[in-house]
């Protein structure tokens, strides 16, 4: 559920700022999932006015841009930009990205750049650019009294954060602006404002920002009384399916021009993550997301005869405006005439009787539909709408009227025409839910004991009526409320759950309390992913000898008195035991060592935790393929550090790899894991022969180590819980690319500054292949990398795969790489 703050505010009376809401709403447990401003978004863009265009000199289609963009940038000179922009022109009144303004569309950093030889500053941006349209045809136009200079986020009143607040199951009452705003007024942050006509003819009310005061330029109108009308309906509104559809009004409106909806409405649309597509589809679709009430307007000239909610025939199919047909079985309730199904009650309206720019007659509909009916017929045909997230939770029965009402009003003061009486065909079920409550039980279930009088005032501001014995009336927007429990429930998260106090469980005797510190959970996490990856666990003397500490550089601390001379200097590194554990099981015969442990380094700078792990022998035994077994490479111990520090909460994708890693490795066979040239992580590579003859080693040996306290500990978070799986809603997209690069420029060089070419839509880059030999320069290798490209708001057309090409080009000649032909 999402919706701006200047929203909120035509419900809620409050001077709360954004912080505050969200805050509020997550203490009584309506979770905000983000806040997002969009002012953020177009920082950096300015009100700018071209001063004078002249031709390119090397490009037909480019001008030479002078721009002002304010005494208060750049002292007021004016600025250099080059624009392709058909109608750029001198006088022009448009927006300004400085060098430093990353765009919304893409993510870009903007910088001075040379375009076709001629210095650019900046750009003038079109609507797409900014997000603020689809309009890409040229540069955005302004008024010619625009001030020049200003923020465009200030002009365009964009500082308007939006939230997107997670609506548990049972709260259906908050699946609309005006029930969320009833739970803030509860909570005390301000005064719920009545949907009252003198308060919808005032537009946003008087807890209202300036900002947003001039957001709303047409403010909602005054719904009229609900079942007037100008005339008779002239269509036949009945109900053939009491069970699945109990109540479906409607009224005819006649005479309506389907323009563009007003600017507020659209931008508060828009806010909630809906396109405007015309004022009739787009009143329907603000009433359900301002009041959670869905409704439905059809498009009259395509209606033949009387309109019916029924059951499907089974086999009967429909057309939806998704563009998709469903096939429907008789389990289910449409919305029909005398010749075919137009809607998926509840769900979706069909395409056939969509309203269009033509349309100057249409039905009004509005109906209450059984919650069950409606998830089952989701479920069986696959298919979600906002509609069916608030039919199958149950929307409020008892606004029908209001809803039709409020409805009308809003079409025929944006649309014009007039309206007919009001059709009702059944009856919504209104059952009045009332039951004793006693305040005692806020304190013995809840663990709050509070006053009576404050108990009382805060199921009244929710909407409950409460008589003086504490008999409670259920409103009839609260469909989950079903006893005293749930009573409970409500006046303490509006108090404050965390006012409730912590009362620990008893615990028994002998049972230790949980002591292990950040460092130990780590470690515990480490244990077990090293011991799914293959890896055996070694438990070796922390004290070795002062022949092993000099294979391995020497150590910092000699003990005076040891208890052996081969226990007498504490471990610079974790190899020793570890080659030493690795001798003696190959010389029993084993033919495939891999080993892991985790503990502590002695250095001069003190103790650190340290996770290191030996490879010897086959990697892969030997079988009938290839007949002979395969020995372990330094890349598989790369691919076991990077796997083991991506289980411990490492950024591994902002890692570099990086020079040698140090003397007990093998010089250009070895290799260093770092954030940054300081922080190292890990390092890996192939033991120097050196090192391995000494520990009486027949053979190559492959090591890893991570430093364990080098890795960044985990923000807001202290455990290793997976991310939420959020599959993306369109087809990735791959792309291979071959560059001839210099020997001396690192693989990892060349695929970390492909990611980088546009951190948006390259969600990863690999290396598949190598080569060097027949038809490439010396010196030089071939490098290909296989590019996963991730379309965010709609599918790649060729151009835009073409510009993320020349992006990627571009990084990868910054690095001395040409793309093979």
């Amino acid at each position: 559920m999402k919706f701006s703050l200047s929203w909120l505010k035509s419900h809620l009376d409050t001077d709360a700022d954004a912080k505050t809401v969200a805050e509020t709403l997550t203490r009584i447990g309506l979770e905000v999932e983000g806040v997002e401003n969009p002012a953020e978004r177009l920082a950096g863009f300015r009100i700018a006015k071209v001063l004078t265009a002249e031709h390119h000199p090397q490009a037909d289609k480019l001008q030479v841009l002078s721009v002002d963009a304010g005494a208060n940038f750049n002292n007021g000179a004016p600025i250099q930009v080059v624009c392709g922009a058909h109608n750029a022109r001198a006088g022009l009144v448009g927006v300004f990205g400085a060098a430093g303004a990353v765009v919304p569309s893409n993510g870009m950093e903007l910088r001075v750049a040379a375009i076709r030889g001629v210095e650019s500053n900046g750009m003038m941006c079109s609507a797409r650019e900014l997000e603020l349209g689809d309009d890409h045809d040229g540069i955005i136009e302004l008024p010619a009294d625009a001030p020049v200079g200003q923020a465009y986020a200030d002009y365009a009143n964009a500082n308007d954060p939006v939230f997107d607040v997670a609506i548990t199951p049972n709260r259906q009452d908050c699946m609309g602006v005006h029930g969320i705003a009833r739970d803030l007024a509860a909570a005390g942050l301000g005064r719920l404002l009545p949907l009252s006509p003198s308060r919808l003819r005032e537009g946003l009310g008087v807890g209202a920002s300036a900002s947003s005061r001039a957001l709303q330029t047409n403010p909602p109108p005054t719904p009229p009384a609900s079942g007037r009308g100008e005339f008779p309906c002239p269509t036949e509104i009945r109900t053939d399916d009491p069970e699945g559809c109990p109540a479906f009004f409607g009224r005819v409106i006649r005479g309506v021009t389907n323009k563009a909806s007003p600017d507020w409405m659209q931008a508060r649309l828009k806010s909630a993550g809906q396109r405007p597509i015309s004022a009739l589809v787009d009143i329907t679709n603000y009433v359900m997301l301002d009041l959670g009430r869905p409704a439905h307007a059809y498009d009259l000239a395509k209606l033949k005869g009387a309109v019916v909610a029924r059951r499907a025939l089974d086999g009967e199919t429909v057309t939806v405006l998704n563009g998709k047909g469903y096939s429907l079985t008789s389990a289910m309730t449409v919305i029909a005439d005398e010749t075919q199904v137009h809607d998926i009650a509840g769900i979706m309206g069909g395409e056939h009787s969509g309203c269009s720019d033509a349309t100057t007659d249409v039905l009004l509909e509005i109906a209450y539909f059984t919650p069950e009916r409606i998830a089952k017929t989701g479920q069986t045909l696959a298919l979600t709408s906002d509609a069916r997230t608030r039919f199958e939770r149950g929307v409020d029965p008892a606004f029908l009227d209001d809803g039709l009402a409020i409805l009308t009003r809003y079409i025929l003061d944006i649309c014009g025409g007039e309206a007919s009486e009001v059709v009702r065909a059944g009856q919504p079920p209104l059952v009045p839910k009332s039951f004793r409550y006693d305040p005692m039980l806020c304190d013995r279930l809840g663990g709050i004991n509070l006053p009576l009088i404050e108990q009382k005032a805060i199921l009244e501001a929710l909407g409950f009526g409460v008589a003086d014995d504490w008999t409670v009336t259920v409103p009839s927007w609260r469909r989950d409320i079903d006893g005293p429990a749930d009573l409970v429930e409500e006046v303490i998260r509006i108090h404050g759950i965390d006012h409730v106090v912590t009362e620990p469980l008893p615990r028994r005797a002998g049972v230790a309390l949980p002591t292990a510190t950040p460092m130990q959970t780590l470690e515990r996490k480490m244990r077990r992913s090293a011991a799914s990856l293959g890896l055996n666990e070694a438990i070796t003397w922390s004290f070795i000898s002062e022949k092993e500490a000099e294979a391995v550089g020497g150590g910092a601390w000699t003990l005076a008195n040891p208890i052996s001379e081969d226990l007498k200097v504490m471990r610079p590194s974790l190899l020793p035991g570890l080659l030493a554990a690795t001798q003696r099981n190959l010389d029993r015969g084993a033919t495939s060592v891999r080993l892991f442990e985790i503990g502590r380094r002695y250095l001069s700078s003190g103790e650190h935790p340290s996770l290191t792990f030996v490879l010897a022998g086959d990697a892969v035994a030997r079988h009938w393929q290839s007949g002979k077994a395969q020995g372990f490479t330094a890349f598989d111990a790369k691919a076991l550090c990077l796997a083991l520090l991506e289980a411990g909460g490492a950024p591994v994708g902002n890692l570099q790899v990086m020079g040698e890693a140090g003397i007990v490795y093998h010089p250009g066979q070895s290799a260093t894991l770092r954030l940054g040239p300081k922080n190292q992580l890990a390092s890996f590579g192939v033991i120097h022969p050196n090192v391995t003859k000494a520990f009486g080693i027949d053979g190559p040996v492959i090591a890893g180590g991570i430093h364990l306290d080098a890795i960044p500990a985990k923000r807001g978070q202290a455990g290793f819980m997976r991310p939420a799986f959020a599959p993306p809603p369109l087809q990735a997209v791959t792309r291979d690319f071959a560059f001839l690069v210099p020997d001396s420029v690192p693989a990892g060089d060349l695929v970390r500054a492909i990611r980088g070419a546009d951190k948006i839509a390259i969600t990863a880059a690999r290396l598949f292949d190598r080569f060097a030999g027949a038809g490439v320069p010396d010196g030089k290798v071939s490098l290909a990398v296989e590019v996963t490209l991730q379309p965010v708001e709609k599918s790649f057309d060729d151009a835009g795969l073409k510009a993320i090409s020349d992006r990627i080009v571009a990084a990868a000649a910054k690095l001395g790489a040409d793309l093979r032909g």
